[in-house]
């Protein structure tokens, strides 16, 4: 018999809470394949069985809370023995009584105690959880299952995530083949599923597609639970200002055009202007330390180091990994981590570490086509840029004889978020002046790093 118990997931993380099990008492597991499903206030995360063997107990149910190191489950080899804490009398009542020599008579024969059952008969696969209470007559087999004792490696199962996405995208389950464990269908198959297919007629599409959240009740997550005293928290601890500023970013979309090609070809990531953005933020950050600071107390800390941590927007709530020494890096290889951290961020792959450290935030507010908004500034840090969608439209710009004109260009909106405690509106516009200059001038050739 091995124990599987709660692993350290990180420095900070001293307890979890149990999601969902993928796998029930009596399923057979392979070494790395994912046992469950835990959520901290950092990150959720699949924990891997640490051996091959035949799940024999469950000892934390879903939605538990327990500290690192509490063994979740028992794995050994063998068939899993019946536990008869799960036992009850519906399960008593559909085991086959044994055959005793006596008259008949009109009514059923009283189920005999189960240390009376001379062997063990085959009986449906234990529950992980309690089920409902029991009927008083014997029920077949047919009702349905609790939800906390459906496999990841039943094919059928599909989360309700995935559901509503494929809803949402007109994409019937029936037609996807899944990927996961045991052929579970995921949300990376809906999307592939949904890029391949043929595009419905527009005239066929529904204007508007109702969620099917609309009059239901659900409990906030644990990560969300979490966004929001921390939320709370920073606006009551803080004094939060906004300043915004207009950019115009031409020089760089035309430097995007010129190098895209080989640059996607060197990286294999698109080259878009969150990079530009990071590294202009984080060199500014070089010379205006209070937007790389923190308050402690009645002291401010001024980082040695530029740690930026970036938005991302997922199913379970906006997560923030954090790209260190953001100022050092190249464009090629901000790109490059922004990709590979948002990736495993939305997939449930990053350690809770990754999700710590951060001195600064940058958030793109602009990718479903924003302006700009107002962020909040989580504490401890003091500041956070937000960066509104990339548009086109005619600006009054000056040439170098100073002649005015009516041009094209491609503008953006920086909103500065930051505490107000310490940092005074001037040294935010000052701030978002040299960011300003930087991404204006445009002359980030090198620092592409291809």
């Amino acid at each position: 018999m091995s124990e599987v118990v709660l692993p350290a997931l990180g420095e900070s993380v001293t307890e979890g809470t149990i999601t969902r099990w993928l796998k029930k008492v009596g399923d057979t597991v392979a070494v790395d394949e994912p046992l469950v499903e835990v959520s901290t206030d950092k990150v959720d995360t699949e924990i891997p069985s640490p051996v091959a063997g035949v799940v024999q107990q469950i000892l934390v149910q879903e939605d538990e809370t327990v500290a690192v190191g509490a063994v979740l489950a028992v794995i050994g080899e063998g068939a899993a023995a019946a536990p008869a804490a799960v036992e009850t009398p519906a399960t008593v009542a559909a085991a086959p009584a044994p055959v005793v020599e006596a008259p008949v008579v009109p009514e059923p024969v009283v189920p005999a105690p189960v240390a009376a059952v001379p062997e063990a008969a085959p009986v449906a696969a234990p529950v992980a959880a309690p089920v409902a209470p029991a009927m008083p007559a014997p029920v077949p087999a047919v009702a349905p299952a609790p939800v906390a004792a459906e496999s990841a490696s039943d094919p059928n199962y599909i989360t309700p995530i995935v559901r509503k996405l494929a809803h949402d995208m007109g994409v019937d389950l029936a037609a996807v083949h899944g990927t996961g464990v045991g052929g579970r269908i995921r949300k990376e198959d809906i999307l592939g599923f949904a890029a391949i297919a043929p595009a419905a007629p527009a005239a066929s599409a529904p204007a508007v597609v109702a969620s099917p959240l609309r009059g239901t009740t659900e409990p906030m997550s644990r990560l969300r639970k979490v966004l929001a005293e921390r939320a709370v928290a920073s606006m009551n601890s803080s004094a939060q200002l906004t300043t915004v500023v207009e950019v115009d970013v031409t020089k760089i979309a035309n430097l995007r055009k010129t190098v895209q090609a080989s640059f996607a070809a060197k990286t294999g990531v698109k080259l878009n202007f969150m990079p530009f953005f990071c590294l202009a933020a984080a060199e500014g950050l070089q010379a205006h330390p209070k937007m790389n600071s923190s308050v402690d107390g009645e002291n401010i800390v001024y980082h040695g180091t530029e740690n930026v941590s970036f938005a991302v927007d997922t199913e379970r709530g906006l997560l923030t990994p954090v790209i260190r020494n953001a100022a050092s890096l190249s464009i090629a290889q901000t790109a490059q981590q922004i990709a590979e951290l948002a990736d495993r961020t939305r997939n449930n792959k990053l350690t809770p570490d990754e999700l710590s450290g951060g001195t600064f935030t940058l958030t793109n507010t602009g990718s479903r086509g924003a302006l700009f908004d107002t962020p909040v500034v989580f504490l401890p840090q003091s500041a956070i840029l937000g960066t509104g969608v990339v548009t086109k439209r005619p600006v009054v710009v000056t040439d170098a004889d100073g002649d005015e004109s009516i041009a094209i260009r491609s503008m953006v909106y920086l909103a500065l978020s930051y505490d107000h405690r310490h940092i005074d509106g001037a040294d935010a516009s000052r701030y978002l002046t040299d960011v300003k200059a930087r991404l204006e001038a445009g002359a980030f050739e090198a620092n592409l790093g291809i």
